[in-house]
């Protein structure tokens, strides 16, 4: 059976889309950020909750701040990157849960009273809403170069709250000269899907 979406859309988002480690100078715009959202949104979580927050690095001196905190290896390519996203939950999502799930208000206060809780979900959902956004990035024909190699304490101390833990940071902009490594290994079918 084929797949709906057509083969250039599928290799766009999936087979020929990599992590990019070099990026040209061309900017990111806002419209662009605005349009990557505007579709990503709609993924789907669960309660429709939305713990994922963006904050996007763009001034020169958070940037530094923020290279601080990235390991060796990821310095350089967030320092050139045309635009550097920081994703990560929001531990206190509930509170817009009425606004989001209006047929089922009380699910707020039914499940996601105790913070231990709101937590868990909010890491798993964040994720969740995290690989949207790098599929939605590819879609607007950016490179995405996520990393979790870097100081969670020092980034969400230097740029988020006790109520926002990190998930990762994203280089985003147009590919720059070898920015690929070869295409990694994958596993089968046969060696991720079981029947019962």
């Amino acid at each position: 059976m084929s797949l709906v979406l057509d083969a250039a859309a599928q290799d766009l988002l999936f087979r020929e889309a990599r992590t990019a480690n070099t990026f040209t100078d061309e900017p990111v715009t806002d419209e662009q950020v605005q349009a990557i959202y505007d579709l990503v949104k709609f993924g789907p979580t669960a309660f429709n909750q939305s713990p994922l927050r963006i904050t996007l690095v763009r001034s020169d001196e958070a940037r530094e701040r923020l290279v601080q905190h990235m390991a060796e290896g990821n310095q350089a390519k967030t320092r050139t990157a045309p635009l550097v996203a920081i994703l990560s939950a929001d531990n206190e999502f509930h509170e817009e849960l009425p606004a989001l799930l209006p047929h089922f208000p009380q699910a707020k206060d039914m499940f996601f009273a105790e913070r231990p809780v709101r937590e868990g979900s909010a890491q798993l959902n964040a994720a969740l809403q995290a690989a949207y956004f790098i599929i939605g990035v590819r879609a607007a024909g950016l490179a995405a170069g996520p990393m979790t190699g870097l100081d969670f304490a020092g980034v969400q101390k230097e740029f988020l709250d006790e109520d926002h833990a990190p998930l990762m940071v994203i280089n985003i902009g147009k590919p720059g000269e070898d920015a690929w490594f070869p295409r990694s290994p994958r596993l089968e079918l046969d060696e991720v899907i079981t029947t019962v």
